[in-house]
């Protein structure tokens, strides 16, 4: 048993002070007991403790290659002229690449104030398309690279069968990514065989579009995988809604609801261009809607029917994808501002009047986030994990919220600049992140640097 003290945290009931905390020795929270005194062997927190933030939809390997792509090519830019630049960079990326690449990620990820990860992994096979010896090679690397940085990782290898519709065979571009279903099955029994039983990790599937893998093998990869986490990409650009208009006759938000058990496993990444029917399907289904609004934003995807979808009761959270940004306050406030420039309002999402604005997104995305990890985490409350992330609300641009206290602070901390404020970051009771430091963070930005020098040199 361990005690952890913050002078002022959000709790279940609300804000409190002088919050003490004991955790287990697996990391989750016995009691949170505000207007305590502090113990002389509690590890003592300034600022405001707040559950962390689950990132939900991370594709590790493109952190290598984030910023590249934004000069104007021929014609007419896209995420499918993206696509092909980000398929060129992977064919010179060795094992020990991507587990310099996801270190260098991870690390970013935690000092930012995310607390997990959920792995949307398709990066399975050699550069030239044969398995490893062991089918979950790169997937240990994603685990390896997780631990290195102290971050908790929900796995979720992708099965990526075909090109487009109808089966379509896969381009020279997908050759490290493509299984059937007898090979995709070796993989998850692989995992479950070394991590079946983790604290750290959690496994779930990732069937990676509609477009990707046919309708009986969806069925059958589902079927095969009746725990964990299910995510999806759906309905991210206009073409793919047209191109399964052309090919089912039905858009495929609607055809995924009408074909598939989508419950609260099920995670659908995008889902970006919806109907209103569409959006209340997902809405009453239980769903997690992964939002990822700087990669979106980047890739000219669109924008999520965020207050339809939050009005009806829809759950969902947030990921940087492409890793554009490697940011909660980012993602968060272009939620937000995103429904402000397409009603010409403010305050579009706080959820009724007087309600501050960033309390609304922060819980959503904390309930959202657990949901769509596995992990039992987004509070800070007795049987949770003790994911915890700190604000310094000593610096200059919290003084103003300082006055006011309270949620005014998560406002500040999602409003007020882009100056990191996260100052602590604790994993299952232990800080990973201290005075705005991880402890490995040089030696793994050396290492990643050296990986891309030589992957793009």
């Amino acid at each position: 048993m361990s005690n952890l003290f913050f002078a002022s945290a959000l709790l279940p009931d609300g804000w409190a002070e002088n919050v003490l905390v004991t955790v287990d020795g697996r990391g989750r929270i016995v009691t949170a007991t505000p207007g305590s005194a502090c113990p002389a062997d509690a590890e003592r927190f300034a600022g405001a403790a707040v559950a962390g933030i689950a990132n939900l939809h991370s594709h590790a390997h493109q952190r290598a290659i984030a910023g590249m792509g934004e000069s104007s090519g021929e014609g007419s830019d896209s995420f499918w002229s993206w696509r092909d630049v980000m398929y060129r960079a992977l064919d010179r990326m060795e094992p020990e690449d991507f587990e310099a690449v996801a270190a260098q990620l991870y690390v970013e990820t935690l000092k930012a104030g995310f607390t997990a990860i959920a792995e949307f992994h398709y990066l399975h096979h050699d550069r030239d398309g044969s398995a490893y010896a062991d089918p979950a090679e790169m997937s240990h690397r994603a685990i390896a690279a997780a631990r290195t940085a102290g971050l908790p990782i929900a796995l979720l290898p992708v099965l990526y069968n075909a090109s487009g519709f109808g089966g379509t065979p896969p381009t020279a571009g997908q050759r490290r990514f493509i299984h059937d279903g007898a090979g995709f099955d070796r993989l998850t029994t692989a995992l479950r065989r070394s991590y079946g039983d983790a604290d750290d990790v959690q496994l779930g599937i990732a069937p990676h579009s509609l477009r990707a893998v046919p309708d009986e093998l969806l069925t059958e990869t589902v079927a095969a995988n009746p725990q964990g986490p299910i995510h999806i990409h759906i309905a991210e650009q206009r073409r793919e809604v047209e191109d399964c208009v052309a090919y089912r006759s039905r858009r495929p938000v609607e055809h995924l609801l009408d074909t598939q058990p989508v419950d609260g496993r099920w995670c659908l990444i995008h889902a970006t261009h919806m109907t209103d029917a569409e959006v209340a399907g997902v809405a009453a289904s239980g769903a997690i809607a992964g939002l990822c609004l700087t990669t979106e934003a980047n890739l000219g995807d669109g924008f999520f029917a965020a207050q339809s979808y939050m009005a009806q009761g829809g759950r969902w959270g947030i990921g940087s994808d492409s890793h554009i940004s490697v940011s909660p306050v980012e993602e968060l406030r272009w939620l937000e501002y995103g429904a402000r420039l397409t009603s010409e309002r403010r305050t579009v999402l706080a959820g009724g009047p007087r309600r501050s604005t960033a309390r609304r997104l922060v819980e959503d995305a904390q309930s959202g986030g657990a949901q769509a990890t596995g992990f039992e985490a987004g509070r800070i409350a007795a049987g949770l994990r003790a994911d915890i992330v700190v604000l310094d609300t000593d610096h200059p641009l919290l003084a103003a919220q300082m006055v006011s206290g309270g949620d005014a602070l998560l406002d500040g901390w999602i409003f007020a600049g882009n100056t990191p404020l996260v100052r602590d970051v604790l994993i299952a009771g232990r800080a990973v992140v201290r005075d705005r430091r991880h402890p490995r963070e040089d030696e793994i930005a050396e290492r990643f640097k050296k990986t891309l020098g030589r992957l793009l040199g």
